[in-house]
Order: structure tokens, then sequence, then C-alpha cells
């Protein structure tokens, strides 16, 4: 897997590969959720491609200047356990620490316990805190 910057055209495949691997919620438009990370460090939304070009994997890196967070970090269902996960993982944590970032934070939702073995694998670890949020602007009028 070769693991590069996001560009243009890979929207379609990267939101079916979302769609793909169970992230997408119905609250969250991830064609506004790609818009917005492109006006913010575009250069950490990293996708893996196979020798085709095909995108197998992808996840979205920031550093606000205290924490760095990864989200939507998705792996091809028929190309899990071959640590591709854990290469792009590997590569947003040289690129935040790059930046001079200490410490990286990451959510997973309550029931995904593959997920949180997978990170409980690379060394992460669940922190003494609880999540909050507030939606600031309403991504569908259903809400």
């Amino acid at each position: 897997m070769k693991i590069r910057p996001y560009q243009s055209e890979d929207r379609d495949a990267v939101i079916a590969l979302w769609d793909e691997s169970g992230l997408l919620r119905p609250w969250n438009d991830p064609n506004l959720d790609i818009e917005r990370k492109l006006t913010v460090q575009p250069e950490l939304f990293l996708v893996g491609v196979d020798e085709e070009q095909k995108i197998i994997a992808c996840a979205m890196a920031g550093f606000d200047g205290h924490r760095g967070w990864v989200n939507y970090l998705a792996v091809a269902p028929g190309k899990r356990r071959l640590s591709l996960g854990r290469k792009l993982m590997e590569e947003a944590e040289r690129l935040l620490k790059e930046r001079g970032c200490p410490k990286l934070n990451l959510q997973v939702r309550t029931g995904n316990l593959e997920a949180l073995e997978f990170y409980r694998k690379l060394g992460y670890v669940q922190d003494d805190v609880v999540s909050l949020g507030k939606r600031l602007i309403r991504d569908r009028p259903e809400e």
C-alpha cells in the first residue's frame, strides 16, 4: 500500500469506503466532512492505494496545537488484517509528531470492540475522560 494525501478525484471512493466500513452516520454529510477537512491541514487527509491505485484505506488526521486527532480511519473489509490500518496510523503519528504534536487522541464508538482492540494493540489506552459534543452546524435538517 502506498500512502499519499487525498486528491479531489478520491471523493467518491473515500465515501464508498466509509460506507462499506460502517463509518457513515445519518447526521453527518460525508461531502461536508471532506470539504471541511480540505480547509484545515488537507495534507493530513491520507489515503492508502493498492497497485492499481484503488483506495483501500484512509484517515483524517489533524493537530490543533495542543493535541492531535485521527478521524475516519477505514480499511476496506477485504484488506483487513494485513497491517494496513497500522501503517496508516504510523504515518499519521509520524506526520503529527513532525509538527510537534505531543499526544494523539481518537474516539471509538462504545460498541466497536474490534476497533478498540486494534488501537490497544497499537499502544493506545483509554483515558479517564468523558467525551462530550455539541453540534454547532447541522449537516442535515432531520437532526
